[in-house]
């Protein structure tokens, strides 16, 4: 195994309730409050297994995950695991496609975040917002990380508060217990066709339809290297996260099914507001607008962190620019944030002006990106976990379980999943551009060793 790397420059200012906070609240984003409406569509109750199998994999990659960064805590997270593991060619391309991908959705975050708030005013004009949650967030990004952190605790809060209020009104409802309602009793989850009204194959595109909100956990162990214990800080960040988000997500599902017939869903439309408006919330659109709009902007700074992040580790390690090791008197590597937020200040403004063209093929080339990233998580883990029970057991602090055969079970899913995409029409895009901007990258890292050989 690799001498133990060199002790972080960066700054130790997050505490383990902002860690904790992060991995809850780093997933919790529109992609389940609104997102989850298509997934209902195509599987019915269902869904509520796809969430299970689709939960079940994300819990997988991120046991994988807190196990090596427990063990070796980096700032570059899977990056440098992938290195160690695999070789330099590996470290590059993860890291770099992880960074592109949190670059390329930031935009998404932004712009959905600015189309709420022009509703509220609509006399501000859409890149008016932009511009101020960009300039906003690189401030708190540029600040001392002990900020990122305090945004990201009460962001995720108020998601996580939003979550337990829903599932307890649900609840309240299907039993019965609120004004005007009365026990459904299992009406909705075995009519209209029954539990599984499309079948296994509804279960499966339910699973490609919400896999991709489970992105984000990794962000935790990114940051897990700027606390000030980051081996029990990352242990218990990812233990916590996985069980509760499994909890919130199936939970929430399985009360949106049991309430309402999933007939009703409509893709686009978001089935919180649905429920809430069937069990008379007043303005529950207006109450989850405001909770969507706080989910967008915590993804965005999560994003925007964990990017800055990920590129400095490169540099660290000769995989980009040396200018950008600079890191400012509070332990903040600023160049590294600008250039992020410059990346990402490209992307909004393709979204803005061609949405339907060439930031289509940028969202599309990032597509699946996520599902290649935990692949070589995986991969990683599997070298890595025998050089570490050889040559410094007493760092397993945090097991993978079963090991080796969840590890290649999760590997098979997510080889399964691909493949399931493939033949998805809507889904068989995102697979050829990600297996295209992967193809670009893998090249480049290629030359790069090729290059190392030759001098």
């Amino acid at each position: 195994m690799h001498e133990s790397p060199p002790a972080e420059p960066l700054s130790h200012g997050l505490k383990q309730r902002h860690l904790t906070m992060l991995g809850l609240g780093g997933v919790i984003g529109a992609g389940l409050f609104v997102g989850s409406g298509a997934g209902i569509a195509v599987a019915g109750p269902g869904i509520v297994v796809s969430y299970l199998i689709a939960g079940a994999i994300a819990m997988l990659v991120m046991r994988m995950l807190g196990e090596m960064s427990a063990a070796m805590p980096a700032s570059g997270s899977f990056s440098v695991h992938a290195e160690r593991a695999l070789g330099r060619w590996a470290g590059f391309s993860v890291g770099w496609l992880y960074w592109f991908l949190l670059v390329v959705v930031l935009a998404v975050e932004a712009t959905g975040a600015a189309k709420i708030a022009n509703g509220w005013a609509p006399g501000v004009p859409q890149w008016a917002w932009v511009l101020i949650f960009m300039v906003v967030f690189t401030g708190a990004n540029l600040a001392a990380v002990k900020n990122f952190g305090e945004f990201e605790f009460w962001f995720a809060a108020l998601k996580i508060f939003a979550i337990v209020a829903f599932l307890a009104l649900g609840l309240l409802a299907v039993f019965g217990v609120l004004p005007d309602t009365s026990a459904v009793g299992l009406a909705n989850l075995t009519g209209q066709g029954g539990f599984l009204p499309a079948g296994w194959s509804g279960v499966v595109s339910g699973v490609l339809a919400v896999i991709f909100a489970f992105g984000g956990l990794e962000v935790v162990t990114i940051a897990a290297a700027e606390s000030d214990d980051p081996v029990r800080a990352v242990g218990r960040a990812v233990r916590s996260a996985v069980w509760r988000i499994l909890f919130f997500y199936v939970g929430s599902m399985l009360v949106i099914v049991t309430l309402l017939p999933w007939t009703s869903m409509k893709p686009g439309q978001s089935p919180y507001v649905a429920v809430l408006d069937s069990i008379g919330i007043p303005s529950a659109g207006q109450v989850m607008n405001i909770v969507v709009f706080v989910a967008l902007l915590s993804a965005l700074n999560a994003n925007l962190y964990g990017s800055s992040r990920m590129i400095f580790s490169l540099a660290e390690r000769g995989e980009a620019p040396k200018g950008l090791l600079k890191v400012s008197g509070g332990g903040v590597p600023r160049r590294a944030v600008l250039a992020s937020v410059a990346f990402g200040f490209v992307s909004v403004l393709l979204n803005l002006k061609w949405p339907d063209s060439v930031f289509l093929y940028m969202l599309n080339a990032v597509g699946a990106v996520l599902l290649f990233v935990w692949a070589l998580i995986a991969l990683s883990q599997l070298r890595l976990r025998r050089r570490i029970e050889r040559e410094a057991p007493e760092t397993l602090t945090l097991r993978m379980w079963a090991f080796p055969y969840l590890t290649w079970a999760a590997l098979a899913a997510m080889a399964a999943v691909l493949v399931l995409m493939l033949f998805d029409a809507t889904a068989r895009p995102q697979v050829l551009w990600s297996a295209g901007a992967t193809a670009v990258v893998l090249l480049v890292a290629g030359v790069r060793e090729w290059r190392t050989r030759r001098v």
